[in-house]
């Protein structure tokens, strides 16, 4: 890369990358915004463990001390768990050279994590679900960055399909209109997060890690820029049927509009809602599909190398 950027690899990931070994980004909000300590930890431990049983190595991210730290040893894995919300930056394009630059602590979303793995040479990424277009986005213009990312960075993000709490059909129509690949993994309809169903027919599919690495291969060989979503539905054992997550999603939606939660707090206040009316399912759910779209990404990396 020609960028000067203040990278610090960990010592797994410098290894990995001298050797050519495939590797998987993975974004650090979901530690430090998407679940509490121990459980958020617990998960990212869980997670990185997933990607080396299935032969990569796990490159968590995030900004600490002005340096981007790709790969996180376990005490800095603790510390970051540990971070209250409210000391760490959620960082998407707009943010992400301030945090640097002020030497804040910053949790990477998706379209971060997409910046930074690619400044890293990183070219596959794991997540659970992408950001999009919020519900009544209309009016309140609310889009997420990860869908312009998307469109922008070459790499590959392994999501469950994009958060259930979000407007579906307008994330799709925006990706289609921004020319971004959105690749269902092994059935022909898009997944909704918790949900192995959408209703929604996937512009593409392909059943296969070496299929999703070729295309990437050859998105590159014609200088198209930016990268694929490959949406991977939830294992069937962990899914929350559409039918029976949608009205409590909608409860969700009608409270957070009640109190005027907007912007980035949304998401957050959205996600532990759910969860308690759920009664925790939504979480076990959301920790069940991150650690299936790791695996996937992992073949995927794997597939990249050997190619």
């Amino acid at each position: 890369m020609t960028h000067d950027a203040p990278l610090s690899f960990s010592p797994e990931v410098d290894t990995a990358r001298q050797a050519g070994q495939p590797i998987v980004a993975l974004e650090s909000t979901i530690i430090t915004h998407g679940m509490p300590f121990p459980q958020n930890l617990e998960m990212a431990r869980r997670v990185e463990a997933t990607i080396r049983d299935a032969g990569a190595v796990p490159a968590t991210i995030a900004a600490m001390g002005g340096r981007i730290h790709v790969g996180l040893a376990d005490d800095a894995l603790q510390a970051l768990a540990q971070t209250p919300p409210e000391q760490a930056m959620k960082l998407s394009r707009a943010d992400l050279a301030v945090c640097l630059a002020q030497g804040r602590t910053g949790a990477t979303t998706v379209a971060a994590t997409m910046i930074c793995a690619h400044l890293a040479g990183i070219r596959v990424f794991a997540t659970g679900g992408i950001g999009g277009v919020h519900r009544g986005a209309e009016t309140s213009f609310d889009i997420s960055a990860d869908l312009q990312e998307l469109a922008r960075t070459p790499v590959t993000v392994v999501a469950a399909g994009a958060k259930a709490i979000l407007d579906l059909p307008k994330t799709w129509e925006v990706l289609e209109t921004l020319g971004v690949p959105v690749i269902a993994y092994g059935q022909d309809e898009l997944p909704a997060f918790w949900s192995r169903d959408s209703g929604i027919a996937a512009p593409l599919r392909m059943d296969s890690p070496a299929q999703i690495a070729a295309a990437a291969a050859m998105r590159a060989r014609l200088g198209v820029s930016g990268g694929q979503l490959v949406a991977n539905p939830i294992p069937p054992e962990a899914e929350i049927p559409r039918a029976e997550i949608t009205p409590v999603i909608e409860q969700a939606l009608a409270e957070a509009e009640a109190q005027g939660i907007a912007a980035k707090s949304v998401t957050p206040f959205l996600l532990q809602r759910i969860f308690q009316l759920t009664g925790g399912r939504s979480l076990e759910s959301n920790i069940a599909l991150v650690l299936n779209n790791a695996r996937l990404a992992a073949a995927i990396s794997v597939a990249m190398t050997q190619a």
